[in-house]
Order: structure tokens, then C-alpha cells, then sequence
């Protein structure tokens, strides 16, 4: 079956993009998904935070919902680029709206063994959905599209993360129920399946070693192999990779920064978002105009620097007005770094490859997430909330300059086609 999509254009913006009825549906789904993330996210930490007032405990949530991407990851990866990538979308979201609605139960301290099981649980269903995504994100738009289909679907996501936030930060300071977030967020993993549903992709060949072992592990190999093969995904790799070494503990201590040292009020969560999500709609939105007429390997390295001084700058702040006055540049520094990040992964691969490549480097890039996560805590108790947050702007910058020593001075290399044939096996 042929899919619907409009007659290409050189600058398309949001009109144009959601007149592609196949990315429409993607969009959608994922927009209200980021919406339900969003309240379990900052329920689970409140939650958590609540239950013990320890950051081992905020690390142990945080390393759980991370554990998935690097034990799962390469073989979900290749699963991914054999399975039909709409099915394994529509069943890992209605699978974590099943494990989602068990954490309703959670109430007590006691019940913590249940809330670490049901975290695992969902994120290891997820590992299987952002690479099938990606991967069918660039089967449904054209090949010049995708920077500004990635730039939206980034500003996108932040507005409506923030809109979680607020949300969740409202019904737990007002009405202190975590159940109702728990149950909203499942509703939204079934919206989100059912738009999933009406996407109509190109069709793919089939691989007739699909169940050999054997097969699989080669595919294992050749997603490693394609990303140090490419000086572009290298680049991108080696700098995802040192970020989370840093952000990685942030992701961790910047509840307790707020609510424990800065005194800050839960309902407050949705108005520190906001700040934030304003210079990322800023931010997504020039990216999605510029177009083609910007070079995702320079924002990308430019914008790590960029949003590394910002994320060192939190050390130093004193009061809740300091961050939101840091949270709008950060945001209209770092959304181009996303979009730029994610288009350079999908451009760069060949679709028969997209879900194992996508998966190894997440795979990578995860190993370093949860070493920041676990040693978070230990920083914390060491030296304070505060230092971790200039250790890790130090690190962004890092990365930064890195990935332009990589990337070279030249252009990045040109992209195959989106819906290429599969490449063949090397």
C-alpha cells in the first residue's frame, strides 16, 4: 500500500508537514504521549521523594527506568528493523499503560519494591519504541523535511512535557493524587497506539533470516560497525556520551535542588517548565524555519557548548527566580541540539539499518546515563547538590567542542536517501 504525503518542499513548516496525514498521526501520537510521560515522571520523583527523602532511592528509580536501553537496547534495535515498526510501536504503548495503572498500588514505603518492579518493567517495553519510531519517522517524510519534522516534534514535546508537568505539579500540590497521574498517563499510552495505528507506511522488504540467531547477531555487529564507520554518528555518539556522564546526576538532583534546598513549592513545577519550554518553542521553531539552510554538525556543537555554560550557572543559583531565569536560555540553546541530533541519526543510516544503528548508540549513550545516575548520589553527599551541576555543565561543554574536533570543518557527509533500499550485508 502506497502512503499519503504531500508533494515535497524546501522549507516545510508545521502546515505543511501535518498535511502529510502519515506524520500527522505520528505527531499526534507522540505529543500526547510526551504529555502522559511527563506526569509519571515527575510523580514517580515527588513520589519517591516523598516516601524516603533519599537521592540512593531517586537514583534507583532513575537507574531503573535507564537499565532497559543497555541491556535491551542492540537487540531490540535489530528486532526493530525486522519487525513491523507500527506493530512494535502500538504494542510496547499498550503494554506500559498496563504497568503504568499497577502504580496506582504504591502508597508506602513498603510498596517501593513494587514501584522499582512496574519502572523497570514499562521502560523495558519502551526501549523497543523510540528506534522504531525514528525509523518510521523517516520512511513517512521526505529526506529534507526530516530537520524540520525532528525540530517540531522536539518543540512539540517540550510544550507538552511542560503541560504534564503543570499539570501533575497542580493535582499532587492541591489534591495529593498520584493515582489519577498514573491513570491518565495509561490513557494517553492507548491514544497514543491507536494514532500509531492509522499511520500507513511504505512497505519493506522482508528479511527471510528474520528468526536466525545467527542473523541477529551479525545485525548486533553491523549497527556498531555503521556508527565507527561515519564520522558523523561517531561525533554524535562521543557526544551524547559525555553529556550524560553529566546530566545524567542533574536528572536526579534537580528535584531535590528545588524542593528540598531552594524550598520550592510542587505546584511550582509547571511555571519552571514554562520558562523553559518558551525558549524551546523559540528555539525549535527558527530551527524548523531555517531549514536546510543551517548545518546540524554546527548546532549540535555550538549548542552543546552553549547549553553547558547554562547548566553550570545552576550551581550558583540561591533562589527559585534565578532558575527560571536560566531555564529560557537553556531551552532556546538546546531544542536545536535535539532536532540536529536526531536528523543527523536518521540521514546518516540507511533505513534497513536505522533501528539497530539507533539502538546501539542509545545503548552506548545509556551506559553513561546510569553511571552519572548511580554516582549521584554519592556526589551529592560528598559535595553538595551544587558542584554536581558545575561538574556537569563542564562535561556539556566538553562534549561540545569534542564532537567539532570530530565532525571536522568540512560539511557532513550527504545523506542517503530516507527510503532507500536496504543496504547489503557486509
Amino acid at each position: 500500500m502506497e502512503s499519503e504525503r504531500p508533494t515535497p518542499k524546501a522549507e516545510p513548516g508545521l502546515r505543511e508537514l501535518l498535511r502529510n496525514p502519515n506524520y500527522r498521526w505520528l505527531w499526534l501520537g507522540q505529543v500526547i504521549s510526551n504529555f502522559g510521560d511527563s506526569l509519571t515522571s515527575l510523580a514517580l520523583l515527588i513520589l519517591v521523594n516523598r516516601l524516603t527523602g533519599s537521592t540512593a532511592a531517586l537514583a534507583t528509580v532513575a537507574i531503573l527506568m535507564a537499565v532497559p536501553q543497555v541491556t535491551l537496547g542492540l537487540l531490540a534495535g535489530v528486532l526493530v528493523d525486522r519487525w513491523d515498526r507500527r506493530t512494535t510501536m502500538i504494542l510496547s504503548d499498550l503494554i506500559r499503560a498496563l504497568f503504568i495503572l499497577g502504580l496506582a498500588l504504591v502508597r508506602e514505603p513498603e510498596d517501593l519494591w513494587l514501584l522499582y518492579l512496574l519502572t523497570l518493567l514499562q521502560a523495558s517495553a519502551g526501549v523497543f519504541f523510540t528506534p522504531a519510531r525514528m525509523a518510521l519517522l523517516a520512511r513517512v517524510v521526505e529526506p529534507e523535511e526530516l530537520l524540520a519534522a525532528n525540530s517540531i516534534a522536539q518543540t512539540s514535546r517540550i510544550v507538552f512535557y511542560t503541560l504534564g508537568t503543570g499539570v501533575a505539579g497542580f493535582v499532587i500540590g492541591l489534591w495529593d493524587n498520584f493515582a489519577l497521574l498514573f491513570g491518565l498517563d495509561a490513557l494517553t499510552f492507548a491514544a497514543s497506539a491507536w494514532f500509531t495505528w492509522r499511520v500507513i507506511a511504505p512497505p519493506r522488504s522482508k528479511d527471510p533470516k528474520a528468526g536466525d540467531m545467527g542473523a541477529i547477531l551479525a545485525d548486533l555487529r553491523q549497527g556498531l560497525a555503521t556508527i565507527f564507520a561515519s564520522r558523523i554518528l561517531l561525533g554524535v555518539m562521543v557526544a551524547s556520551t559525555i553529556v550524560m556522564l553529566g546530566v545524567g546526576a542533574v536528572n536526579v538532583l534537580y528535584v531535590p535542588l528545588l524542593v528540598n534546598e531552594l524550598q520550592m513549592p510542587e505546584t511550582w513545577f509547571g511555571a519552571m517548565d514554562a520558562s523553559q519550554v518558551t525558549g524551546m518553542v523559540l528555539g525549535g521553531t527558527l530551527t524548523a524555519l531555517a531549514g536546510n539552510r543551517v548545518q546540524p554538525t554546527r548546532v549540535v556543537s555550538l549548542g552543546l557548548v552553549g547549553t553547558g555554560i547554562m547548566l553550570a550557572t545552576y550551581s550558583q543559583v540561591t533562589h527559585i527566580w534565578h532558575v527560571l531565569a536560566l531555564l529560557f536560555p537553556t531551552g532556546l540553546v538546546s531544542a536545536p541540539v535535539h532536532a540536529s541530533v536526531a536528523t543527523l541519526t536518521q540521514t546518516a543510516v540507511p533505513d534497513a539499518l536505522r533501528g539497530r544503528t539507533s539502538a546501539a548508540m542509545q545503548t552506548v549513550v545509556g551506559t553513561a546515563n546510569i553511571t552519572s545516575m548511580a554516582l549521584a548520589g554519592v556526589l551529592a553527599d560528598l559535595m553538595g547538590v551544587r558542584p554536581v551541576f558545575l561538574i556537569a555543565g563542564v562535561l556539556v561543554v566538553l562534549a561540545g567542542l569534542v564532537s567539532a574536533f570530530i565532525f571536522g570543518p568540512e560539511p557532513a557527509v550527504s545523506a542517503p536517501a530516507a527510503n532507500s533500499p536496504p543496504a547489503p550485508p557486509s
